[in-house]
This record gives structure tokens, C-alpha cells and sequence, in this order.
């Protein structure tokens, strides 16, 4: 896969301060998730093959990173009523953030210029925190392989991963 972004974000570096919504309405926030283990993973836009497939690849082993302790959210800028219809046709078990504007997208150095199918605009550039319990960033994640996400993560992890 090609890299098409370097983030200023390490690994070590404390998480940056944010909050959003979740497609229930409900807040979530770095300070409510403050001692915890947690993945971002953030796409374009609900419904798009690659993003899909992401998502239905975090899906079918939300189980095992849940063993390890994480909680997963995924993160596009779609609204709260496109995200419930794409956890309900996939069965997504996982919470959905909605990031108006790419607000938060730009919070973590992820959105900007990139070329696709010949075009440059301004879009998210796929990209995966995995964040410990301290609050810090353990691993970022880019490129994404869309179809083995999962993988890439508990790989990234050093942890088992039953393929």
C-alpha cells in the first residue's frame, strides 16, 4: 500500500482533547474515556465499498479486540441517522462517531488534500489510534488495509489473531 500521509501524532504522544456525538445522540469524549483502552478508526463515509468493508472487518472480530480489553468507535462525518441505518444493515456492534465538518478528523491531523481516481480534494486520509488506558496513543495505523483491518491491529498489538 502506498503511504499518502504522515501525521504529526506518535505513538507515546497523549491523546489530543475531544468530544463528540455518537449515533445515539450520546456524547463521548477523551476525558470519558480516560482509563480505558479504545480504537478509532476513522473512514469517509458510510456505505462506500472500502469503507464497508472496514467496518464489516472490525465487525466480524469486534470480539476478539474486546477480549483484549479495547473498545472500538469508528468515525466519519456522516449524521447520526446515516450512521444508524449502516450499523443496522451490517449489524455494526461497535459505536458510530459523528464528526461534523471532520472536525475531529482535523483534531487528530488526518484530514487534507489527497487523489483519487485522477481528482485531488480535501478528504480524510484512513487512518486507525489505538489508544491505552493512560491516554496515549499506542500505535496509528496508516495505510489501512480495509479488508484485514483487524489484523493490522491486534498485528500492530503483538497479539493473537486467529486468521
Amino acid at each position: 500500500m502506498r503511504r499518502t500521509w504522515t501525521s504529526k501524532w506518535k505513538p507515546g504522544q497523549r491523546v489530543p482533547p475531544f468530544e463528540a456525538r455518537l449515533h445515539d445522540g450520546t456524547v463521548v469524549s477523551s476525558e470519558i474515556l480516560d482509563g480505558k483502552k479504545y480504537i478509532l478508526f476513522f473512514y469517509n463515509h458510510d456505505g462506500s465499498g472500502t469503507c464497508t468493508n472496514e467496518a464489516c472487518n472490525i465487525r466480524d472480530h469486534y470480539a476478539t479486540l474486546q477480549q483484549f480489553g479495547y473498545a472500538v468507535y469508528g468515525v466519519s462525518e456522516d449524521s447520526e441517522k446515516k450512521h444508524q441505518k449502516f450499523i443496522a444493515k451490517y449489524n455494526l456492534p461497535y459505536p458510530l462517531i459523528v464528526d461534523e465538518g471532520n472536525m475531529l478528523a482535523k483534531r487528530f491531523d488526518i484530514y487534507g488534500k489527497k487523489e483519487f481516481m485522477g481528482r485531488t480534494s480535501d478528504a480524510v486520509h484512513r487512518t486507525t489510534f489505538i489508544v491505552n488506558d493512560a491516554g496515549h496513543f499506542e500505535a496509528i495505523i496508516h495505510p489501512v488495509d480495509s479488508s484485514n483491518h483487524a489484523a493490522q491491529i491486534l498485528d500492530e498489538l503483538h497479539l493473537p489473531y486467529n486468521r
